[in-house]
């Protein structure tokens, strides 16, 4: 079978250029995924209420929690398949895509099951406020049902990033945000399901995402990448590249939100207006994390089409240039952020009551973004290459269990707000200094033979 030349080649060339490139078509994509989000929230917290908004923003820490489990895991078959077409093994390539579309239907139906039985016990060990209990139990067991469009959206967008095709995610984030906007306007102004409807309309929104991406993979006619549905299998060699790359990566992000659900139950321990503020103040958050998100996953697959392809110097440069750019955003954001804290948390909770706590919390973390930067990017390099044991413990120690202990032992002193929140920079700071070690003296970039000898 004859294939065409391939288009998203990034082994050649100017690396700002190729980062940029993959970077704006992911980072709108990301920004519509979370506008549909955001609208979430504006719509609940204007025509529902403050109990419905803390209700929705109770489940955040245990959405973010399954989700990472299941990006974690497609991670590791979006690094394979950088590698296979930078080095232009194809039948890899082909078996890598199959085995992974697998494993998403697989993935997502456990986590269907799962987080629909296991909802109401979740959010009882999270404290989950009794006034929000109702609101939270109801859109989580709606969100689980759309777990496997969910999860087969996420690892065939992956697909098409691996292989540097990041303009096609955009058009169908668009289009899902749309539908969202369009759902949650219809479904809470228009039949006031309230909390369902929001739920509902994500779910859809999910569903036609996941149908659009399908559809693209199977008509990527010529291509080694073209999805059959009926050669699908788990083949042994994707399997085992997914596992060793994907599953620390897993376990790293399980770390990360499970540490994450002992400060929204520490969060849920104030009153509902803190709850709210802390919401508030996530939907503001959000846009730093996607654009770093949109920098590290553009470096991800980056490092792992060069690093197939055996140019290594290209690799470091490519994390220097890419550092540089996101520093330079992180300052420019953190200013703004601070500067214009009381409106902007204002547009996303208009009470009184709320404002203030939500102000107070952007101006004390806002500053503290630059501290995180390098954990994001040089965890995203190293797992282009295939290394990501070494992160996750690095990640697992100073990230999850120094915060835990912070929560534990330093917030009972002193039981305030603003406490919890400094777990994060507190974190931040000495995670950086441990990752930025092992980049520069880990031996992380071995050329790929000797890592496949070592294995």
């Amino acid at each position: 079978m004859g294939l065409m030349r391939p288009s998203g080649d990034i082994t050649q060339g100017v690396i700002w250029k190729h980062l940029l490139a993959f970077f704006f078509p992911f980072w709108f994509g990301t920004f519509f995924q979370q506008l549909y989000n955001t609208v979430d929230t504006l719509v609940v917290s204007r025509f529902v209420g403050k109990v419905a908004l803390a209700a929705v923003g109770s489940t955040g820490a245990l959405v973010n929690l399954t989700v990472g489990i299941f990006t974690g895991l497609a991670s590791g078959a979006v690094v394979a398949i950088a590698q296979h077409y930078g080095a232009r093994r194809w039948e890899d390539l082909h078996k890598g895509v199959h085995t992974a579309m697998l494993l998403s239907l697989i993935i997502g139906a456990f986590f269907t099951v799962a987080g629909f039985l296991l909802t109401p016990w979740a959010l009882e060990a999270l404290g989950t406020r009794e006034d929000a209990f109702p609101g939270a139990e109801l859109y989580l067991r709606i969100y689980f049902l759309g777990m496997i469009p969910n999860v087969v959206y996420n690892m065939g967008t992956g697909v098409l990033r691996a292989v540097g095709d990041f303009k096609r995610p955009l058009y169908f984030l668009i289009a899902a945000s749309v539908c969202n906007i369009v759902l949650d306007l219809v479904l809470v102004l228009g039949f006031h399901l309230d909390v369902a409807g929001v739920a509902i309309a994500t779910v859809c929104s999910q569903v036609l995402s996941a149908v659009l991406v399908v559809v693209s993979l199977m008509r990527a006619e010529m291509t080694p990448y073209q999805f059959f549905p009926r050669q699908m299998r788990l083949h042994a060699g994707p399997i085992r590249s997914i596992m060793v790359i994907g599953v620390p990566t897993a376990l790293q992000s399980v770390m990360y939100n499970a540490s994450n659900l002992f400060i929204q139950a520490a969060i849920n321990s104030f009153s509902t207006d803190a709850v709210a503020a802390w919401t508030a103040y996530g939907k503001l958050d959000v846009f730093f994390w996607m654009t770093l998100s949109a920098m590290a996953q553009s470096l991800t697959t980056f490092v792992g089409q060069n690093y197939g392809a055996g140019q290594y110097e290209r690799v470091k440069k490519g994390v220097r240039v890419s550092s540089a750019m996101t520093a330079a955003f992180t300052v420019a954001m953190s200013a703004a952020m601070f500067i214009w804290a009381q409106p902007l948390v204002a547009f996303f909770c208009p009470d009184a009551d709320v404002i203030p706590i939500g102000v107070e919390l952007v101006r004390f973390l806002a500053p503290t973004y630059i501290t995180y930067i390098l954990i994001e990017l040089l965890n995203g390099a190293i797992r282009g290459a295939g290394k990501s044991l070494v992160p996750m413990i690095i990640s697992v120690l100073g990230v999850c269990v120094l915060r835990l202990a912070w929560i534990f032992f330093v917030v009972p002193m002193n039981h305030t707000l603003i406490m919890v929140a400094a777990s994060y920079p507190i974190t931040w700071t000495v995670t950086t200094v441990a990752i930025v070690i092992y980049y520069l003296f880990g031996h992380w970039l071995e050329p790929r033979e000797k890592t496949m000898e070592k294995a």
